[in-house]
C-alpha cells in the first residue's frame, strides 16, 4: 500500500519485478538504477540481499520529473523477487504492501513453463495475503528478444496475457537497456493514474 510522508512530501510506491529465475529481474534493476534521471541525492543505494545462488535487489529514487499528487511528489521503491521456487517465502515477503508488479518473462521457448509456473506463483502468493492480480496495476515484459531461440510473441500473450482485459506488454532486451524504461514508463503512468483516480490517497 502506497505510503505518504507528511514531512517530506513524498508518496512512496512500491514496484515488485516478477518472474522466472534468471529471466532478467535483476538486469532490469540494474539498468535502471544506472540510468535513471534522478533530481541530485534523490536516487537510493542499489541494495543486494543475496542468498548462495539468488538475489534480491532493492533500491527506491525519485525522478526528475516525478509527477506531484496533491503537492506530493512520487518516490519509487523497486524490488525484485528471487526466481528460484526454494526462496517462495522471500518473494511473499518482497511482495506485501506491493502497489504494482512487472512481471518479466524470459523469452526462449524452453522457459515456457518456468514463465508459467512463475506467473501462477505470483497469483497464489498474492491470495495468500488477501490480494487478487486483477486489483493490481501490472505490465508484462518479454524479455530476451535478441536471443535465437525466442517464441512468438502472440504465443507468449496467449500464455500470459490470455485474460479479458490485456495488460501492457513489451519486448526487451535488457542487458541492452532496450525496453527496460519502455516497462518502467507504463507501469508508473498506470500507479500515478490509478492514485489519481482515486483523488485521495489513502494515509498510512
Amino acid at each position: 500500500m502506497a505510503i505518504i510522508n507528511q514531512a517530506t512530501k513524498e508518496l512512496q510506491v512500491k514496484i515488485v519485478y516478477y518472474g522466472p529465475a534468471m529471466g532478467g529481474k535483476t538486469t532490469n534493476l540494474v539498468q535502471v538504477h544506472d540510468h535513471v534521471q534522478t533530481a541530485q541525492g534523490t536516487k537510493g543505494k542499489l541494495v543486494s540481499l543475496a542468498t548462495s545462488s539468488d538475489r534480491t535487489l532493492f533500491f527506491d529514487f525519485l525522478p526528475i520529473e516525478a509527477m506531484a499528487i496533491k503537492g506530493f511528489k512520487t518516490k519509487f521503491q523497486l524490488y525484485t523477487v528471487p526466481g528460484q521456487v526454494i526462496y517462495n517465502t522471500t518473494r511473499q515477503l518482497v511482495l506485501r504492501g506491493v502497489d504494482g508488479i512487472v512481471f518479466v518473462a524470459d523469452s526462449q521457448y524452453e522457459k515456457m513453463a518456468e514463465n508459467v509456473e512463475s506467473f501462477q506463483n505470483l497469483e497464489e502468493n498474492l491470495r495468500a495475503q488477501k490480494l487478487n492480480l486483477a486489483d493490481i496495476p501490472y505490465v508484462v515484459q518479454y524479455n530476451k528478444r535478441d536471443l535465437p531461440n525466442v517464441a512468438p510473441l502472440d504465443y507468449m500473450e496467449f500464455l500470459l496475457n490470455n485474460r479479458d482485459v490485456q495488460v501492457p506488454s513489451f519486448t526487451a532486451s535488457a542487458h541492452r537497456c532496450e525496453g527496460v524504461f519502455e516497462t518502467l514508463n507504463m507501469i508508473t503512468r498506470l500507479l500515478l493514474n490509478k492514485f489519481i483516480n482515486q483523488n485521495t490517497p489513502q494515509y498510512a
